[in-house]
């Protein structure tokens, strides 16, 4: 069993602590795991493939002073404030690759329900207090690694979450008039006995750290250069941010079961695809870009695309999706 290194992060910078995230995930020794246990000031948080201006409430992200960051893991975006705990794992991928959630969730639950919170892990990376979300959850593999983050709403600001945040009907079909607020809670009101962010904090990181040989992890003065310089030229620049959400010519959109929502923002000429590019809030366990390179010069007509796909792993790319449901995306 490897020794399971935690970081006690104090920094509540969201550019800063998405740095520290990837810095430790691509940096630091293989031969441990890694746990953080974070909080930032507010912030969304926007996922890898999705264009940025269709999630915020730009008005009102201006006005309240929110941070708005991508991170390099899929999924949707999420609101962070000092009332939120985020908790992240950085370890061994499974051999298979296949994205696995309820690894890093389980020991979350569990902790909730000895504390009298009828937690339970829901749909495809979510954690629940009846019916209600308080945890969000994400992954970002590469080279044998994967980074685990999610969200605990344990006392937010749950109203800010319905401002900041731009509503997407389609996701929740049969609910389109419930609020952000109605779909969201907090744990705090849930607890058999009530207790502070900070002891909740202790109880989990004890909770996370028992049974397993662990350490702390201090970081170097070389180190902090690091995590700062990669905040600076990626976490706090407009282009990675804002950006990085594509232009096109044309817009395929769909909410597909086992998936999540995926848009496929494409530059036709003369009915052959010249650039393509997937925003959503789904998983790529080994990278959208690979797919939209395979369908670049492609015709875009049923046949064409699913001779192209007959032979290529869709499912690596975005988790979930079949070709047959890509064509008809496409083709729609």
């Amino acid at each position: 069993m490897k020794t399971l290194g935690w970081l006690d992060v104090q920094s509540t910078d969201a550019a800063r602590n998405l740095a520290l995230e990837q810095y430790v995930f691509d940096a630091l020794p293989r031969d441990r795991d890694y746990l953080l246990l974070w909080r930032n000031e507010n912030a969304v948080i926007i996922g890898k493939h999705q264009n940025t201006a269709a999630e915020i409430n730009a008005a009102a992200v201006e006005e309240q002073g929110v941070q708005v960051v991508r991170r390099l893991s899929g999924g949707g975006a999420v609101y962070h404030d000092l009332g939120n705990l985020n908790f992240t794992f950085i370890t061994d991928a499974p051999a298979d690759g296949d994205l696995d959630f309820g690894r890093f969730c389980r020991p979350v639950v569990a902790l909730l329900q000895r504390l009298g919170v009828e937690a339970e892990l829901s749909g495809r990376n979510d954690m629940t207090i009846a019916g209600q979300k308080f945890s969000g959850n994400a992954q970002y593999m590469r080279q044998g690694r994967v980074m685990h983050h999610g969200t605990i709403l344990f006392d937010s600001d749950l109203e800010a979450v319905a401002r900041v945040l731009q509503s997407h009907p389609e996701k929740f079909q049969g609910k389109a008039t419930r609020s952000v607020r109605s779909r969201v809670t907090n744990v705090r009101p849930h607890l058999r006995e009530d207790m502070e962010l900070a002891a909740f904090r202790a109880a989990l990181l004890s909770s996370l750290l028992a049974d397993v040989p662990h350490e702390k992890v201090v970081l170097t003065e070389a180190d902090e250069a690091a995590i700062d310089a990669l905040r600076r030229e990626r976490y706090a620049t407009w282009e990675w941010n804002y950006g990085y959400s594509p232009a096109c010519t044309a817009v395929k959109a769909a909410r597909i079961p086992g998936c999540g929502s995926v848009e496929a923002h494409l530059d036709i000429e003369e009915g052959i695809i010249q650039k393509i590019t997937f925003t959503g809030d789904f998983f790529s366990p080994h990278g959208v870009e690979r797919l939209a390179e395979h369908l670049r010069g492609v015709r875009l007509e049923h046949g064409a695309l699913t001779e192209v796909l007959a032979d290529f792993d869709v499912k690596s790319c975005i988790a979930g999706l079949r070709v047959e449901a890509l064509t008809e995306l496409l083709c729609h």
